[in-house]
């Protein structure tokens, strides 16, 4: 039952972002609700680039994001969440494997992460907040 007020994304509604972040490149999975596989895209590491891909969706709050934790650090995170994208960071040994799964490509990372977000399968880590000096 929804609250009075609130409106509802209904978890077919979203569309997920699985994101693999590289210093230069991110390679995006855009899981469309009901549907079974991603559509893979590879776009610049910048805040130019990923203004253009969230503008390509005409809902972008019914958007939600996430990508692994690492050296590339929460500037994504940090820009998504200006954009009111909500995006989770997740920690990478806490993403469930499948046995025997030791090939990695940037394009299965990122179809995994949006199909394992969509499940509810990774788990969130809190993202430290900027520190002025």
């Amino acid at each position: 039952m929804e609250g009075a007020g609130q409106p509802s994304v209904s978890r077919h509604a979203v569309t997920h972002l699985g994101m693999d972040v590289h210093k230069d490149s991110i390679s995006v999975a855009v899981l469309e609700p009901d549907r079974g596989a991603a559509e893979i895209d590879k776009i610049f590491n910048d805040e130019y680039s990923v203004r253009r891909l969230i503008a390509r969706f005409r809902e972008p709050q019914n958007l939600r994001a996430c990508y692994e934790a690492g050296p590339t650090g929460y500037d994504l995170h940090r820009l998504l969440t200006t954009m009111r994208v909500p995006c989770d960071v997740v920690a990478p040994s806490l993403i469930p494997k499948a046995p025997g799964d030791r090939v990695k490509t940037d394009r299965r990372d990122c179809g995994r992460l949006a199909r394992l977000h969509r499940a509810g399968e990774p788990v969130a880590i809190r993202v430290p907040t900027v520190q002025c000096h």
